[in-house]
């Protein structure tokens, strides 16, 4: 299982994802370009004590990542045809976060092996990407089994 987070902007978002890959040993793909410097202050200060304890890999670009791309992409998308909790993940998957200001574009969703989404009340637009990430996340933890083993 993987976390993939393509171009993000805002570098909270990106530190509490790096925090939480940490915490549950989940890789972290960073598809650039992103909106801020890696080494911003506010990354490291979202991402605390816990960025070095996360695997993180940066690809310079959308074409890169895809060729290092190794299992079932699911992107996690307010356009996706199933709810995320309906959708059986595999411990080889990558779940894709689109950018925090744009979304996914076209690119992602035509190469995505499935496109989930997290069910929302009426007129409510979105969630936070790191917490639609999570909420995501655990699910698929959950059904592959791949939470880290109780200290």
């Amino acid at each position: 299982m993987r976390l993939a987070l393509f171009e993000p902007d805002i570098p909270q978002n990106t530190g509490a994802l790096l925090r939480l890959g940490a915490c549950l040993g989940v890789p972290v793909d960073i598809i650039e370009p992103c909106g801020f410097l890696i080494d911003d202050r506010r990354l490291r200060r979202a991402g605390m004590d816990y960025l070095d304890q996360v695997e993180m890999t940066r690809h310079s670009s959308w074409d890169a990542y895809r060729a290092a791309l190794d299992g079932r992409l699911v992107l996690l998308t307010t356009a996706g045809e199933l709810h995320y909790t309906d959708f059986a993940y595999r411990a080889t998957d990558s779940l894709l976060v689109g950018r925090e200001s744009a979304g996914a574009p076209a690119a992602l969703h035509e190469a995505a092996a499935a496109r989930v989404r997290i069910p929302l009340r009426a007129g409510l637009r979105s969630l936070n990407v790191a917490l639609a990430a999570a909420m995501v996340l655990g699910e698929a933890l959950r059904q592959t089994k791949r939470f880290p083993a109780p200290q």
